[in-house]
């Protein structure tokens, strides 16, 4: 069966790896991205609005500029490399999808982009406008200015996160895997999963953070998150083999992530937010209230870490450790702290002030 069809999907994200896009040698595989342009072009044809989340600018740059360890020894040769390179990618889209009749758009981000809540809505916005004009985005992190500390790292969750802003139904990571394994698949008897309607800790255990090639930066681990974050979004999420010709055409063996009802757009962008300022650790009672719609309230809270301020977002856990919930503090850390267990009485008196309602209200909070 084809991997999520016109009919059924009208907006489809599909993420490419650099070794599916690039040689061993740093050569652009022009007769399979011609066939991937192919397929995306049928499928625009039939309705089906697709932007592909490319990777391989490094790689490509790499190859040009003659740098070592494929562009990947240094952040310097990592950003030389991705400003070099993305413009040979570019290339090679637009000239691939306009021989389909296709026209092509470059959108380059950064996590903060997606992170911060105006920025996310503008890159939401500017992908709305190119997909309803029949255009194929094309995306990528920009690797030319990003840092250790404010990049995706993978574009497996970049994928994901454009799902989300995109308001797409489904996504395809294409990879050089044919999905999730109970194991790691090079292990005999090593077992494909199907079909994942819950990913729990079993589902996380499977979970190689290996790449098989080499030129990626995204295993198995950074896979699960991006489903994580899709199925926040109401997404459905394949991971699927790119290791033949028109992947996206074929019938072939993958793994699906079935999401559960899509949560509002604001709680979506909260559940696959990639940082938090802090963590605010609750009892069994307060997780209970949570899961049954309440908000987080002072009394339930046992410890407030990190150094977050009014408005940033933390993550709440539950008495095991376990992440419950990311929402909105209504506080800094420091005066979360002075509250902590108090009732409302107790909590004007040790802030000098009336309280707020809650320490992270429902409406500015997700369950996770």
């Amino acid at each position: 069966m084809m991997l999520f069809p016109p009919a059924s999907c009208p907006r489809l994200i599909v993420k490419i790896g650099s070794a599916l896009l690039v040689d061993p040698d740093g050569a652009v595989r022009r007769d399979w991205v011609a066939g991937i342009a192919a397929d995306i072009a049928a499928r625009a044809r039939s309705g089906q609005q697709v932007a592909v989340v490319s990777s391989g600018a490094i790689a490509l740059g790499a190859r040009r500029l003659g740098l070592a360890k494929g562009g990947r020894a240094s952040l310097e040769d990592a950003q030389a490399a991705a400003a070099t390179g993305q413009i040979a990618l570019s290339q090679v889209w637009a000239e691939l999808l306009g021989a389909e009749g296709l026209t092509a758009a470059q959108m380059l981000v950064t996590l903060d982009d997606l992170e911060h809540r105006r920025r996310y809505l503008n890159a939401a916005a500017t992908l709305d406008r190119l997909l309803s004009l029949r255009v194929v985005p094309i995306i990528n992190e920009n690797d030319s200015v990003a840092t250790a500390e404010i990049r995706f790292g993978d574009n497996d969750r970049l994928a994901a996160r454009v799902a989300q802003a995109a308001g797409a139904d489904g996504v395809v990571l294409l990879s050089d895997v044919d999905g999730l394994y109970d194991r790691n698949p090079a292990i005999p008897g090593a077992r494909h999963i199907a079909r994942v309607e819950r990913i729990d800790a079993q589902i996380e255990a499977m979970a190689d953070a290996g790449s098989a090639s080499g030129m990626g930066s995204g295993g198995m681990v950074s896979k699960i998150a991006a489903a994580r974050i899709a199925n926040a979004a109401g997404a459905h999420l394949a991971i699927a083999s790119g290791r033949i010709d028109r992947p996206l055409s074929a019938e072939a063996r993958h793994t699906l992530f079935l999401p559960k009802r899509g949560a509002s757009a604001r709680k979506a962008w909260l559940a696959g937010r990639l940082t938090v300022k802090g963590r605010l650790a609750i009892d069994a009672g307060a997780v209970r209230a949570l899961q049954g719609g309440a908000s987080l309230l002072a009394a339930g809270v046992t410890a407030a870490s990190g150094d977050f301020a009014r408005g940033d977002i933390v993550d709440i856990a539950g008495p095991d450790g376990r992440i419950v919930a990311r929402g909105l503090s209504e506080y800094p850390v420091a005066d979360a702290a002075a509250i902590l267990g108090l009732g409302r009485d107790a909590q004007e008196a040790a802030l000098g002030h009336t309280p707020r309602s809650a320490v992270v209200h429902r409406d500015h909070m997700v369950l996770l």
